[in-house]
């Protein structure tokens, strides 16, 4: 009998507070979190509690004096010599990676872009407007896209990201409408996980996922500075060789990279030389 084909997906949805979580139901992220784990991360001292400096040390494995990414515009940033795990998988190991996103930095040249800089493919989508109603439906039509191209292509490693929830704390706060946007973003993640489920290959692979935050929220809406409710984000993940229960050690941002190589049993270059470390067993 051949080996299960490994496969990972990253969902990174910004901005959602670690208290939030407790107060909402969110059984899709749950059924994650009880398969395995949901651990609290804290933001290097030197790193802001901002978008851009957050997610590339999520998809670099790298720290921030590596990638350089040091705000919301990634000017003069390293990515070129610390590239992301999925342009990192594509180039290296010609795996089939897929990133899905509506944040421009993320996806195109915009603001000192992309973070991602050469996926195997993508879907990237504009919210037509600044306002919470637009990145929901941004979020919508990503979600879409990726059921899409998670039931029928085949990547090996895929992120897609939701940006809805961190577009609502700036704009109308951390109160009913921000909490709202965490439901739908979790029950956006659970058509994600039912499109895995759905896959006509999915009894021959072994799938992890990983579910992550970048940062919090002050109660008024807004981060970037050094409160607990700013500094705190978690992580989420569940697969082969990932145990049931907390983590044995604090984990890292810098650490989701590194897992996704080793849950794809791929090696990363010595000569990366990522910071993070994987928290699965094999």
């Amino acid at each position: 009998m051949s080996a299960p084909r490994r496969r990972v997906l990253v969902v990174g949805i910004d901005g959602v507070t670690l208290d939030t979580l407790a107060a909402v139901p969110t059984p899709h992220l749950d059924s994650v979190s009880e398969a395995g784990f949901l651990a609290p991360v804290a933001i290097d001292p030197g790193t802001p509690s901002m978008s851009g400096p957050c997610w590339a040390t999520v998809v670099t494995g790298v720290r921030i004096d590596k990638h350089a990414v040091w705000g919301n515009d990634f000017s003069g940033n390293r990515l070129h010599i610390f590239p992301d795990f999925a342009s990192r998988l594509t180039a290296e190991h010609g795996a089939l990676s897929y990133v899905a996103a509506g944040w421009q930095p993320l996806l195109t040249v915009a603001h000192g872009g992309p973070l991602f800089r050469t996926p195997g493919r993508m879907t990237y989508v504009a919210a037509a407007a600044d306002t919470a109603e637009a990145w929901d439906a941004t979020d919508e039509t990503i979600t879409c896209e990726a059921v899409r191209v998670l039931t029928e292509d085949d990547p090996e490693a895929s992120f897609v990201y939701l940006g809805a929830v961190d577009e609502t704390g700036h704009l109308l706060g951390c109160a009913q409408a921000y909490e709202e946007a965490v439901v739908r973003a979790d029950a956006r993640l659970g058509r994600l996980l039912s499109a895995l489920r759905a896959r006509p290959t999915y009894t021959e692979e072994e799938w992890t996922v990983i579910v992550v935050t970048d940062h919090g929220h002050r109660p008024e809406g807004g981060h970037g500075g050094r409160s607990e409710r700013e500094t705190t984000a978690w992580i989420a993940g569940c697969g082969p060789g990932i145990a049931a229960g907390p983590p044995e050690r604090e984990l890292r941002h810098e650490d989701v990279a590194a897992q996704v190589f080793a849950s794809l049993g791929r090696r990363i270059d010595s000569h990366a030389t990522v910071d993070g470390r994987a928290w699965s067993k094999s």
